[in-house]
């Protein structure tokens, strides 16, 4: 699916059309829609929506990009957020599709959305986030499109201080490169040391880079179980339904009904590590879990460590461990 989460300005992302955090009457207004404005240069982007004249909650409406790398500009309207007791999801998954299907209408084959009603609307970050990716996958079911969620940015990143503190002494205590390369730099002049050790580096360094390309570690296959079988049978002995475990794991219902409908189904290895936080897997079972799909954590690969941290601490949230991952600069599970 070509669905990317980025943390990035969405005003420099280059794709055929970024999306604006529009109000009704399509004025200027704080935050993302303020940014595209001034990007876009406010005076001729300000007419170009006064021609326009108004959007309703859940709809959108296009404009020439002008200043901006995109070609587009589709502006949709979010809902302002009462506590979710006002078809708030709806209206937001709206917003999103109908985005997408104007982008469509006007031939573009990428766009890149911000994180929708989460800023001034006051629609809670993280069901927000679900929303999103619930529109966005069912969308790029049915059409082929490259869409970019902006998700996050330094400033919107909701990491506390004593968590984030946590985890870079995780990383400290456990990430095999660092811990090497650091031993490298403050004995630099233990020449025997060096020697014994550079083999070492180079070659988790290599290996490093083997499995950040292919995201994959070779095990011998599980012949009595396959990794579909496994998923199924846990979701059975641990009492949870389909739908628990594919909103906790952010994929849709249709990439689930693929896993479930294929016994010999193959998963990418987010999605693997997902589904097993969605599973509430200790970390023992995990690494079982993901070993039948030919996966594993690996104390070289950085963003594996940072999984393997909220699993350790009985955080089971994709949504938390997503903003960790971007926090260091590593690609989100989603």
């Amino acid at each position: 699916m070509p669905f990317k989460i980025v943390r990035n300005d969405i005003t420099k992302v280059e794709v055929d059309a970024i999306v604006n955090a529009a109000n009704p009457r399509l004025k200027m207004g704080a935050g993302v829609c303020g940014a595209v404005f001034s990007a876009a240069g406010k005076e001729k982007l300000q007419k170009a929506c006064d021609e326009i004249g108004h959007c309703d909650d859940g709809n959108a409406v296009i404009t020439d990009g002008f200043k901006l790398p995109a070609k587009f500009i589709i502006h949709t309207v979010g809902p302002v957020w009462g506590g979710g007791d006002n078809n708030e999801d709806e209206i937001l998954f709206n917003a999103y599709w109908n985005s997408m299907e104007l982008a469509i209408k006007n031939n573009c084959s990428s766009i890149a959305f911000p994180l929708i009603s989460s800023g001034y609307f006051g629609y809670p970050k993280k069901e927000a986030f679900q929303v999103a990716i619930r529109a966005i996958g069912e969308f790029l079911d049915e059409y082929e499109m490259s869409v970019y969620l902006v998700v996050f940015d330094k400033d919107s990143l909701e990491i506390s201080e004593k968590r984030l503190y946590e985890v870079k002494k995780f990383i400290d205590d456990n990430y095999v490169n660092e811990k090497l390369l650091l031993r490298r730099q403050y004995k630099v002049n233990e020449k025997k040391w060096i020697d014994e050790e550079r083999s070492r580096i180079d070659e988790i360094l290599i290996h490093e880079q083997f499995e950040k390309a292919s995201a994959i570690e070779s095990f011998e296959p599980n012949l009595e179980e396959t990794f579909s079988q496994r998923l199924l049978r846990l979701i059975d002995e641990r009492g949870f339904t389909d739908p628990q475990i594919y909103n906790r794991a952010y994929i849709t219902r249709k990439h689930f009904s693929k896993i479930r409908n294929n016994p010999n189904y193959q998963p990418k290895k987010k999605t693997a590590i997902s589904l097993a936080i969605a599973l509430l897997l200790s970390i023992e079972d995990m690494l079982v879990f993901l070993k039948s799909a030919s996966f594993t954590l690996s104390d070289s690969i950085m963003s594996d460590v940072i999984i393997q941290y909220h699993i350790k601490a009985g955080i089971y949230d994709v949504f938390q461990i997503n903003e960790m991952l971007l926090g260091f600069d590593q690609e989100p599970l989603v």
